[in-house]
């Protein structure tokens, strides 16, 4: 079960999150597993590899955005920095930062036992 002590145990700013939240843990708490959807790591992955710089922006920027009103910090800054370098349009290997993105989500989902 997710709980506000597993959130900072991971690294999660919750207390930033709570407040984007007003204050309610429940609401907080159901809108964690909406940011960890496979679906919009999955758009991001896909379209990476297919070397579609504006489709990863987009996905890159919208994933960072839910990361960060959710003040889910180690998801949050490898989707980030991935944001910026798309934004760019900067040509180079994105692996090793989907790879981070995927492995932080996949270190969230464990430790919530989601």
């Amino acid at each position: 079960m997710l709980t506000i002590e597993i959130l900072n145990n991971y690294g999660a700013n919750t207390a930033e999150g709570l407040e984007r939240c007003l204050q309610d843990e429940d609401f907080y708490l159901d809108l964690v597993p909406t940011a960890l959807e496979k679906d919009s790591y999955e758009a991001l992955d896909n379209a990476i590899k297919a070397n579609d710089l504006d489709g990863a922006f987009e996905a890159a920027h919208a994933l960072k955005g839910v990361l960060a009103n959710l003040a889910l910090t180690p998801l949050f800054e490898p989707a980030s920095e991935m944001t910026e370098l798309l934004r760019a349009r900067t040509q180079m290997d994105y692996a090793p930062l989907m790879k981070k993105v995927w492995d932080e989500r996949q270190r969230l989902m464990d430790m919530a036992g989601l």
